[in-house]
């Protein structure tokens, strides 16, 4: 069988009765053209049924339909549950992604935002919290951040303060004696700072006792079962035969600490009620579901990249506008109550 001869560029020329050089500015710069001209080009290429040369078209344009993103780590699920519906908006927004793995080494992400620089990335999506935002404002290309410092570039996080308060308030009402917020050393510059902030006005407010735990809880499974078993028996010493409501600063801790519960006493407490953040996938598939803060993931890595593409689209105009100060974007978390906190069948 004969194979099917390749549509050029002088095909549509030929076609429409336009010239190359029209041709090509409906590809790369198509705003330069009249609506009725794009429609002219546009009706021509499905008639002709044109299939585009991708590496043809980058030589050309330089712009590559890739976005970089860079992530801390993937053992926390939130990250690797964010990654997935970043993913999920190629086929709303047409950009490919090129992903890196951080793990908190600041030299190793400079070398990392070089690498996905010289694939010539049209924009960058950042989760990590190790470099600046101000030293990330002044590279070449448009950013945005998700739930880290960002001072200096676009943003979109979710209100952090107000899902503390939703925890706390629902431990509040189950009568707790004590209420614990475990969480990571935080700076306050960064949006989840907010739980912990959060937390403690709520209990100061309502003159609720209560402690905050802040400790390194690891980045894999060993060494989150070590810390988090050694602040347990914390918890168990200082407060024997009282209520407990626990709210941990992500479900990824928060499933640990109920395995542990489980593992010790074959069941979950009735003096224990646990409450995480995130509402990634392990919170709803613990071994008794977690009552969690959702942060709307899905929103989250939606406005994202939709406010990335807004602003590369901006610039491929003829006269962009610059933006004149970064844009942040705030997504309201939503309580979901489930059994550790309401009760389960054993």
């Amino acid at each position: 069988m004969a194979q099917k001869k390749r549509v050029t560029f002088d095909d549509i020329a030929k076609y429409t009765n336009f010239s190359k050089t029209t041709i090509s500015r409906y590809f790369n710069n198509p705003d330069s053209l009249t609506l009725e001209n794009q429609q002219i080009i546009s009706d021509a290429l499905v008639k002709l049924d044109y299939k585009e040369n991708k590496v043809a078209r980058i030589l050309a344009s330089g712009k590559t339909e890739f976005i970089g993103i860079i992530v801390p780590n993937l053992y926390l699920r939130y990250y690797s549950e964010m990654l997935d519906q970043i993913l999920s908006t190629y086929e709303t927004f047409g950009y490919k992604f090129l992903v890196f793995i951080g793990n908190g080494n600041e030299e190793s992400e400079r070398r990392y935002i070089q690498e996905l620089l010289s694939y010539q990335i049209e924009g960058m999506i950042i989760l990590s919290h190790t470099i600046p935002s101000r030293e990330l404002a002044g590279l070449s290309i448009p950013i945005v951040t998700i739930e880290r410092e960002d001072r200096f570039v676009c943003s979109v996080n979710t209100d952090n303060y107000m899902g503390a308060v939703q925890a706390t308030s629902l431990l509040a009402r189950h009568k707790c004696d004590v209420l614990i917020h475990v969480n990571s050393p935080t700076p306050e510059e960064r949006p989840a700072y907010g739980r912990i902030q959060g937390f403690r006005d709520f209990c100061k407010e309502h003159h609720l006792k209560h402690q905050v735990i802040i400790e390194e809880l690891g980045n894999t499974n060993e060494s989150s079962q070590r810390q988090m078993s050694h602040i347990l028996n914390q918890i168990e010493m200082n407060y024997p035969n009282q209520k407990k409501g626990i709210f941990v600063s992500s479900d990824t801790y928060a499933n640990v600490l109920l395995n542990l519960l489980f593992r010790k006493y074959g069941t979950l407490p009735q003096d224990y009620l646990i409450i995480g953040f995130d509402n990634s996938p392990v919170s709803e598939e613990a071994i008794i579901p977690i009552s969690t803060i959702g942060q709307q993931i899905e929103k989250l890595a939606y406005e994202a990249v939709s406010m990335l593409v807004t602003q590369m689209n901006e610039r491929k105009k003829r006269r962009p506008v610059p933006l004149k100060e970064p844009i942040h974007k705030m997504v309201t978390p939503i309580l979901i109550r489930r059994e550790t906190t309401e009760g389960f069948l054993e």
